[in-house]
């Protein structure tokens, strides 16, 4: 098709998609934005709209859909969220001034990462659009994350390992690349868009000027960067020159950037945040957060407090002087309950005012968005008094020196704006507060006391001409006039211009009548004008201040997150940690913080447990359900709450720092990497041992049983002792190889501890309280009772344990069974292993050993040669 053949619209329309050829195109047409060709046929199939088409001159005419301009918001959301991009393409000029087609631009493009509207943004979480860029090595990564609706923008260094738990902080939802990046992109990526650039956008060069354009420095030392974060500069400059090109009207909001390097936090890789389930559940369709860390430490009552409790989570603090200032400020609203109170009750009144702050600097907010931002001001005040009642050490005094009301940015809203203000200035309901400008005053006045003007025009023209039945009327033809009767048109002035001659006399019009009547008609338009220049000004006004109102909500943000863990803790009868820098971990009746929400009040069985240099590891044995994985994430759970700077659930904890934590809990495969679950837990158990260091802390459950039990245990025994005596971490063990019990009297910093069980008659009776030595018995049969196994297959089971146990072969397991199974052949004779029949010269060699002579290295390297003549013999 040629462009001659076209309209000069649709000429127009493939000018504006060419520049825009990865976005569906939301064609301004009226009141409806249209789409065609390929995108029409897209938003048919995705969003369900009819598909029409559209006569294109001589050419073959145009496939096209179409969604009303007030419905558009929800068509767009959608198909955002089906992960595509969206171009808003607007007509700039007004339709009755254009000559020949109408100009129209694109205004912005809407992506998953990109978004203002509310109906694509998760008030509890950011919307993080990232950058990535590699140094030559490829050993670090330059970071950029930006969320345009708050204008947060931090720059971080990541090590290439790092880079996982660094994405799964952030949670993109959309990744900037250059293309043929050598980034490998971590499975924390999730689902989020990826966007390939071309390289040259990643030049840290072109950045650095960029960068200094758009913070207005002469120099970017002025921000914190170094001459070595030519990878952190180059993430920059791609995203911004990304971010403007969706946002032509520019990034005003964004703030100054965040410097973060490596040390600073505690990185969580996907297994620890998975396990431990600190914002996301397990169990939970899609992912939500019930059940989580989060689920029970968010009190907060604003979604900026919302939004860093949750970056508090995923960034745990590894310096002890930024732990014990919030847990100085956590403490002191802790003790005093009236003070915290009246806090969340003053916050309470405060509403997302970085959000709100950004789309007035954005010029996206509408009178009703705006007029909360000055309710939120307005509610400052009450903030600050409470604030400087309960101010003392920690972060609550730094907050309180800074303190700033913006009082005069809240009058000025507030006297400007309605207190219930419209969603937008096209409505009925009025803007602006009566008083605030005379011409709008005026105008209103006009318009709605017609009636008392006609009757005063009316009443001046009788005086003025003597007629005493002089009226004033109106009618849709001829507008405003003047009626005089047969007899009285004598006395009609030169002034009054004839309009119609009607049976009882004429009707004329004056001068000063048309003039008001020109005024009358148009009031309504221009009160709506005049409503959004006030309105506009009022919206610059707000927005020059978009860093004094960032600064608030951070600083309303942190008050919100305090005084919630604060109230959590003063409910849940939470302890202060004590931070350390030494290796120790001690918790007294520690409990587990999710776990004891969902049990009735005191019926949770807490725990004690002491790490140290003389107890570092710790091998936990007893049965399933007994509660040795519980007891695991609680641990992790404690010292990652003590180390965000919140109180824990113990009666008391002593932490020494860790600067990681590791888990490896449960079992699953990943087939969509074509990994098992023993290959699963395999990496992720290889990944522990690389990256631990002596301040970690290890979690581990199970490690081994997804194979053979000798290879498992051969595994299980040499990771124990690497993490004892390579690493030398805090680790607790969880394992149901009683094997490894013996390792206590072979390295010398490992204990054994069993989680408690009591025996009635054939029933048992779970403690759940953990206590020193290895767990005498496994349970598992019993287990499988009260799971609901058959009780012919728990009998038999039984059986089948006693001979095992008594060191009994095949003889007396093919004694006869119950009627149910009384028909199984029996054990070929040359079979090997437990059930074979007759003796065999394995079973001969065993019975040879003298296990009390041999060390357990001796003993698993005799079963490893026993385990490799026993297959030969098969084959």
């Amino acid at each position: 098709m040629t462009t001659t053949s076209q309209t000069p619209l649709m000429q127009q329309y493939r000018e504006i998609k060419g520049r825009h050829q990865n976005a569906i195109l939301f064609f301004r047409m009226g009141e409806f934005y249209e789409m065609f060709y390929d995108d029409a046929e897209t938003a048919s199939r995705v969003l369900g709209l009819t598909l029409t088409s559209r006569n294109n001159g001589g050419a073959a005419d145009v496939p096209l859909a179409g969604v009303p301009v007030k419905a558009a918001q929800d068509y767009v959301r959608r198909l955002v969220q089906h992960g595509f991009r969206v171009a808003i393409c607007e007509q700039v000029e007004d339709p009755r001034l254009a000559k020949g087609v109408v100009r129209r631009e694109v205004i912005e493009t809407v992506t998953p990462g990109v978004a203002w509207s509310d109906d694509l943004l998760d008030g509890a979480r950011n919307n993080f659009i990232v950058a990535l860029c590699p140094t030559p090595t490829g050993d670090r990564v330059g970071v950029a994350a930006a969320d345009v609706s708050t204008g947060e923008l931090r720059l971080m260094d990541s090590g290439a390992g790092e880079l996982d738990p660094l994405m799964a902080r952030l949670s993109p939802r959309e990744i900037l690349l250059a293309q043929g990046s050598r980034v490998a992109l971590p499975p924390s990526r999730h689902a989020a868009l990826v966007t390939e650039r071309d390289g040259w956008e990643f030049d840290a060069p072109m950045a650095r000027e960029d960068l200094q354009r758009q913070f207005n420095v002469l120099s970017l030392a002025g921000l914190g960067v170094e001459e070595s974060d030519s990878h952190l500069v180059g993430a920059a400059g791609a995203l911004l020159r990304y971010l403007r090109e969706l946002q032509p009207s520019g990034l005003p909001q964004l703030t100054r950037p965040i410097i973060e390097r490596s040390g600073g936090v505690m990185a969580l890789d996907e297994m620890t945040r998975r396990n431990l389930e600190l914002v996301e559940s397990l169990r939970g369709a899609g992912g939500g957060n019930e059940g989580t860390l989060l689920s029970v430490l968010d009190r907060t009552q604003t979604p900026m407090g919302a939004r860093l409790l949750r970056q508090w989570i995923l960034a745990p603090l590894t310096a002890r002087g930024a732990i014990e200032s919030r847990l100085d400020a956590v403490a002191g609203l802790f003790a005093d309950g009236i003070v915290r109170e009246a806090l969340r009750a003053a916050i309470a009144r405060v509403r997302d005012v970085e959000r709100l702050a950004a789309k007035a600097a954005s010029g996206r907010s509408t009178p009703r968005e705006l007029r909360a931002l000055g309710d939120s001001l307005a509610a400052l005040p009450a903030v600050g008094e409470a604030l400087r009642a309960g101010a003392g050490a920690g972060r609550l005094s730094a907050l309180n020196a800074n303190w700033d009301e913006a009082p005069e940015t809240a009058r000025d809203i507030c006297s400007t704006l309605v207190e219930r203000a419209p969603v937008a200035i096209e409505s009925d309901d009025p803007s602006i507060q009566p008083n605030v400008d005379g011409e709008l005053d005026e105008l209103r006045a006009l318009r709605d006391g017609g009636k008392d003007a006609i009757a005063r025009i009316q009443a001046e023209e009788r005086e003025r001409t003597g007629i005493a039945s002089l009226k004033v009327g109106f009618n849709k033809v001829f507008g405003y006039y003047i009626e005089i009767s047969k007899s009285n048109l004598h006395l009609v002035p030169s002034d009054y211009q004839r309009r119609q001659t009607i049976s009882s006399g004429e009707r004329f019009v004056t001068q000063a009548l048309k003039e008001y009547e020109e005024r009358v008609l148009s009031a309504a338009e221009r009160i709506e004008q005049r409503e959004h220049e006030l309105f506009e000004a009022l919206r610059m006004r707000v927005g020059a201040e978009i860093g004094r109102m960032q600064r608030i909500a951070r600083t309303i943000a942190e008050l919100d997150v305090l005084s919630a863990l604060a109230d959590v803790a003063a409910r849940e009868g939470y302890a202060r940690p004590a931070i350390a820098d030494d290796f120790a971990l001690d918790i007294t009746a520690g409990r587990h913080p999710v776990v004891e929400r969902m049990m009735p009040r005191d019926k949770f069985i807490p725990n004690d447990l002491l790490l140290d240099d003389g107890t570092r590891v710790i091998i936990l044995t007893g049965p399933n359900m007994a509660g040795k994985s519980t007891v695991l994430r609680q641990i992790g759970l404690i010292v990652l709450m003590a180390q965000i700077g919140s109180f824990v659930p113990a009666s008391a904890a002593r932490v020494g720092l860790a600067d990681r934590i590791f888990t490896r809990v449960g079992a699953s495969d990943n087939l969509v990497r074509g990994q098992s679950t023993f290959m699963v837990e395999m990496s992720e158990t290889s990944s522990i041992l690389h990256t631990a260091t002596s301040r970690s802390l290890v979690l581990l459950d199970e490690i081994g049983r997804g194979t053979a039990t000798y290879d498992g245990v051969s595994i299980a025994w040499a990771v124990t002792e690497h993490l004892h005596e390579r690493i030398g971490c805090k680790t607790v063990f969880a394992t149901h190889y009683h094997e490894l019990t013996q390792l206590a009297d072979e390295l010398r910093a490992l204990r054994n501890f069993n989680v408690a069980v009591r025996e009635a008659g054939d029933q048992i009776v779970f403690l759940h309280r953990l206590q020193p030595g290895p767990a005498d018995r496994s349970y598992g049969i019993e287990v499988g009772r009260l799971a609901g196994l058959p009780p012919a297959v728990i009998d038999r089971a039984r059986r089948v344990l006693a001979l095992l146990e008594g060191e009994h072969l095949a003889e007396g397991l093919n004694a006869p069974r119950d009627a149910g199974v009384a028909g199984r052949p029996a054990v070929a004779p040359d079979q090997l292993g437990l059930f074979a029949s007759g003796p065999h010269p394995l079973v001969e060699r065993v019975a040879a050993l003298d296990v009390n002579a041999m060390t357990p290295l001796q003993a698993i390297a005799e079963l490893a040669s026993l385990v490799e003549d026993a297959r030969s013999s098969r084959s």
